[in-house]
């Protein structure tokens, strides 16, 4: 058995796999409460993330936990969790929905001379989400706290932490710092210098673990109180991003994943450093060894979570009442930036649905706008990705939306892409579990997934050529609306 474990925004979830009838044996999950303020504070505690992992395991079957020989972390990219010497959590730990650092960006971004001068550095602009403003901020507001910080981890770093004693990154996560050179694959002092001059911020960041290697081991105190094996290997772990692409077999030339959730994500495999001088698209390292350039919009499936619960559309149904509505929501357009967003870079910026009339203002249009609005955010990131020589063959979607029969057609259109859904639709969780087993079984990645991970022909959708035309038209509209909300916003 192989132990994966995601540490989400919602939720944290634990997967047992079998290695070798290439199955999951059994998954649990446990909910996470989120603390927000109207400044765009989101917040969680780190003692949360261990207390559900408790919850997780102790509902997975006794024989099978004692049967794991390996455990592999995924968590959330970017979030800040400082520990001071003794390993205990200074502060609130800020996550990567957190916008409430907007100023501490732009004071990094004008200590290293510009957004420009970041991205020509690192790869990347120090935006919101990123992790370096969040150790500015607690500089900036929590002093007495960050004359304590010890140690900079990010949240799989921190439950690693816990399970066995030892502090450490690796490069895919580490790249959403805005700290990490990504073309180097080490921490850049000119960057740490402009956090903060006055300290040497390099000695409170963690060696970066190489890919597929041993990070520590489960020490007997977290092995009692998970009922795991003492002493079994631990993975490196990564971002969730880097584990899903794992978990969906996206370590190749030409193959990409996209994920429908609270935020929507598109990602690729790159063999070399994919750079956008817009600074819109990540230029991440993956947790693989090679590359993993990706767009990330702060809102993916919120849009239509909300109008579903506007309109107390049940998700059974939500299928059924938008199949009717044609592309393009007859003329309804969501700009779906409820929780500000980041591609683009528009932090403040507040949802809003327009295009409507007295005989489109219809809840049925309103939720298939919502939906598409999803796919259009990343059509934007594809077109980037495309621009900058990286090629994309096939998509793969995961996440809550793609168990929606429209959104995976949707998104086939307007990406004009084969879209295809595994039969093991766990993402990051698998990833993990994966992750841990190449740790232990060594060998070839690539060769790995494709061993592991099938594809459901049934869920598989192909791009309807009359779609296709049609939505090429309602993306530049929609574009259009993005700009003239961005005037209002921005």
């Amino acid at each position: 058995m192989y132990l994966g474990i995601d540490v989400g925004t919602q939720s944290v979830k634990a997967l047992l796999y079998d290695g070798q009838a290439a199955r999951v044996v059994a998954v649990e999950s446990a909910p996470l409460e989120l603390l927000s303020e109207a400044d765009g504070t989101r917040e969680q505690l780190a003692g949360w993330w261990i207390s559900a992992l408790g919850r997780c395991l102790a509902g997975l079957p006794g024989r099978d936990r004692e049967a794991v020989r390996a455990v592999g972390i995924s968590g959330q990219h970017h979030g800040f969790v400082p520990l001071d010497a003794g390993g205990e959590v200074l502060a609130p730990v800020k996550l990567w929905c957190d916008t409430a650092t907007t100023a501490e960006c732009d004071e990094i971004t004008a200590a290293f001379g510009g957004e420009q001068r970041c991205i020509e550095a690192v790869g990347n602009a120090i935006l919101p989400g990123y992790t370096a403003s969040k150790i500015r901020w607690l500089r900036n507001h929590r002093p007495d706290d960050y004359a304590r910080l010890d140690t900079i981890l990010l949240p799989h770093d921190y439950v690693n932490f816990y399970l066995t004693g030892e502090r450490s990154m690796e490069c895919g996560d580490a790249s959403g710092t805005g700290l990490l050179d990504v073309r180097e694959r080490g921490w850049h002092p000119g960057m740490l210098a402009a956090l903060d001059a006055e300290r040497d911020l390099a000695a409170a960041l963690p060696d970066l673990a190489a890919p597929g290697s041993v990070i520590g081991r489960v020490t007997p105190a977290a092995a009692s109180e998970l009922g795991l094996p003492a002493g079994i290997p631990v993975a490196t772990g990564g971002g969730d991003n880097m584990m899903a692409a794992i978990g969906t077999g996206a370590v190749g030339p030409g193959r990409a994943t996209a994920s429908l959730g609270t935020s929507g994500t598109l990602f690729a495999s790159a063999r070399q450093p994919v750079v956008d001088p817009g600074g819109q698209l990540a230029a991440f390292c993956s947790s693989a060894g090679d590359w993993l350039p990706l767009w990330c919009t702060m809102n993916c499936t919120v849009s239509t979570e909300l109008t579903r619960d506007l309109f107390g559309v049940p998700l059974e149904s939500l299928d059924d009442r938008v199949a009717v509505v044609p592309p393009g929501s007859r003329g309804v357009v969501t700009v779906p930036f409820f929780n500000g967003e980041r591609a683009p870079n528009l932090p403040a910026a507040k949802g809003c649905v327009l295009g409507l009339d007295a005989g489109n203002y219809h809840p049925d249009n309103l939720l298939r706008a919502s939906m598409e609005s999803a796919i259009y955010g990343l059509r934007t990131g594809l077109d980037t990705l495309r621009r900058l020589a990286c090629p994309v063959d096939a998509l793969r979607l995961t996440g809550g939306g793609a168990a929606s029969a429209v959104w995976r057609q949707m998104a086939a259109d307007i990406l004009d892409l084969p879209v295809a859904v595994l039969h093991i639709d766990e993402g990051a969780a698998l990833g993990a579990a994966l992750q841990a087993l190449w740790t232990t079984e060594g060998g070839d990645l690539l060769a790995l997934v494709d061993e592991h991970l099938r594809e459901d022909e049934s869920r598989a959708a192909l791009p309807s050529p009359g779609a296709v035309a049609a939505y090429t038209g309602h993306y530049d509209n929609y574009l259009r609306h993005v700009d003239a909300v961005a005037q209002l916003y921005g």
